[in-house]
């Protein structure tokens, strides 16, 4: 009964990705193997970063926590089974996945041209980030406060240029985070820039207390859930995009940036107008 009504959800998830479409021969054949054996196993294995806060992080309990974690679950509970998370770094998490260490990734990665050729990256994206500041509570309130004033960055990061070029800061570079974070809580900076993913994260240390992000990214980098290659077109690939869509269009990634304050985002809002009228779809296929 379990198997036969996640095979409903699947269904029901394929058709909001195209109306009419069905599974091909091949795509069912996909789910005789991995689909199958997922729902057999009776656990779904998601690859999850494993000190990401607030997106994926130990609990006091030992086990993960966090909005990718939030994801997961929602894979598990549209498939009726238990969730394992998986830990991965950035190193290994698409190893994991081409070995079949783990069943799909949803860990902060973003969506790149060289990773379409080697692991199968679902659309739409659930998340975005991008460039933006780190300052003191009330220095900064528009990305035309900088002009003139010094900001520390990271040397090599492709937008500092743009930074200095568009907005007349005077970027102070080191080599790596911990010293240009330092710096500005020196005070030799007016700001930190770097990607709002990783300020988040500083903020929700609770080691930043009297600072805030306070302007919008620069342009948004998409992070995307994957699968293997081969599964992209098939049926355990259709079914995770249909979920993608249904975290866009049922509003539950703003749900989940409330649950874990995080600042909202205005290409999540965005995201949620464009694809709302997809739950409304969905819910009338099931």
């Amino acid at each position: 009964m379990k198997r036969r009504s996640a095979l409903k959800t699947i269904a029901a998830l394929a058709i909001t990705l195209a109306a009419g479409t069905v599974l091909s021969a091949n795509g069912a054949q996909a789910a005789d193997s991995r689909l199958t054996e997922i729902i057999e196993r009776g656990v779904v294995r998601v690859g999850v970063l494993g000190a990401f806060k607030p997106w994926s992080f130990p609990a006091p309990d030992g086990s993960m926590q966090g909005i990718e974690v939030d994801l997961a679950q929602s894979v598990a509970d549209a498939l009726g089974v238990e969730l394992e998370t998986v830990v991965v770094t950035s190193a290994n998490r698409m190893q994991f996945l081409q070995q079949g260490k783990i069943d799909v990734i949803i860990g902060g990665m973003y969506d790149t041209t060289d990773r379409r050729k080697v692991i199968g990256i679902i659309e739409p994206a659930y998340w975005t980030s991008g460039p933006t500041l780190l300052a003191k509570e009330g220095v900064i309130k528009d990305w035309k406060d900088i002009a003139g004033k010094p900001v520390c960055g990271k040397q090599g990061v492709h937008y500092n240029k743009a930074i200095e070029t568009e907005y007349k800061a005077n970027i102070v570079a080191f080599t790596g985070n911990t010293e240009g974070k330092e710096a500005l809580r020196s005070g030799k900076c007016i700001a930190w820039v770097y990607d709002d993913a990783s300020i988040m994260a500083d903020l929700a240390s609770g080691e930043w207390e009297g600072y805030e992000m306070p302007v919008s990214v620069l342009y948004n980098n998409p992070w995307a859930a994957a699968v293997s290659l081969e599964e992209l077109d098939e049926a355990w690939g259709v079914f995770m995009s249909g979920m993608a869509y249904r975290w866009q269009a049922s509003g539950q990634l703003i749900e989940l940036e409330k649950k874990w304050k995080v600042k909202p985002s205005d290409w999540i809002a965005e995201q949620h107008e464009k694809h709302k009228w997809d739950m409304s779809y969905l819910e009338g296929s099931n």
